[in-house]
């Protein structure tokens, strides 16, 4: 049996994704494009979702666990008076409701005091979260539907915006990781009285990760792994401390709660570090010097 050729290209990919393409789409055509077999992705973009996805390459897949856990930052549009099984425009509607015109002034109102902050969500059906070992996507496709325990999400800000039709409003919203817009969208509907979709979601950033440098399918733009850990704390070490961290050695922890980028006097990345025990941090991700 032939060896795996070993990946030779390392770093990642800002992507704008398209719509009508499953995330994993994405990464089948950048191993095409790329002519690399280890490819990953820092969380799944909807099929008809469009913008940043950020795609780790060769070493870089390494780091994807750091870029998935940052804020994000979208716009879609809210549309009330139906339900759809799919919480978005792509679903059969389940439910239609007799709603007044929508009041934006209202709907900051209702936004500010359930949306915001520290809030309790139930995932949605659709979503990709595990229960008893099968997706919950998967079960729904089955038409099997499972109780689902809320969790707690973090909503930074929930701006809204009338739009010409009197049903529909524009939302940017900014939010912690783990959080489902399309669910925020429902929930709104639900707590205005009716019910409510979402429509043309668009995620603007991940973390610092925006789409003013995202790059398209057919021209993909490979940024260094230095640059995928842009504004994680670095440190630098000697090439005496460097042999400590090859060893997987802790650490005395550096000022802030980590995790801490890890270079050698060459610039080169070593290692991610991160809080282990108290007064250590401990090495999660090494690559060694070259």
């Amino acid at each position: 049996m032939a060896r795996r050729r070993p990946p030779t290209v390392h770093g990642f990919v800002v992507i704008d994704k398209p719509a009508g393409m499953t995330s994993h789409d994405v990464v089948n055509v950048l191993r095409k494009k790329l002519g690399e077999r280890r490819i990953g992705h820092a969380g799944t973009l909807d099929p008809d979702a469009t913008g940043v996805m950020l795609v780790g390459v060769g070493n870089g897949t390494r780091l994807l666990k750091f870029l998935s856990e940052q804020d994000k930052t979208y716009s879609c549009e809210i549309v009330f008076g139906t339900e759809t099984d799919s919480l978005d425009s792509t679903g059969m509607v389940t439910a239609t409701h007799e709603m007044t015109p929508i009041d934006v002034v209202e709907v900051r109102e209702v936004v500010s005091k359930l949306f915001v902050g520290n809030i309790m969500q139930v995932p949605p059906m659709v979503s990709a979260l595990k229960v008893d070992g099968k997706r919950l996507h998967e079960l729904a496709r089955e038409g099997i539907e499972v109780d689902r325990e809320p969790r707690p999400v973090h909503v930074n800000s929930f701006e809204v915006e009338a739009t010409d039709d009197p049903m529909v409003i524009s939302a940017r919203i900014d939010c912690g990781s783990g959080t489902y817009v399309r669910s925020l969208g429902a929930d709104l509907g639900t707590a205005l009285g009716g019910g409510a979709h979402i429509g043309n979601l668009r995620r603007h950033s991940v973390g610092a990760f925006t789409l003013s440098e995202a790059s398209s399918l057919e021209d993909p733009k490979v940024l260094s792994m230095q640059e995928m850990l842009r504004g994680m704390q670095r440190e630098t070490l000697t090439d005496a401390e460097i042999d400590d961290v090859l060893y997987g050695r802790p650490h005395a922890v550096w000022s802030g709660e980590g995790p801490w980028a890890i270079f050698d006097e060459h610039g080169e990345l070593i290692a991610v570090y991160e809080s282990w025990r108290e007064g250590l941090a401990k090495p999660s991700v090494v690559f060694g010097a070259r």
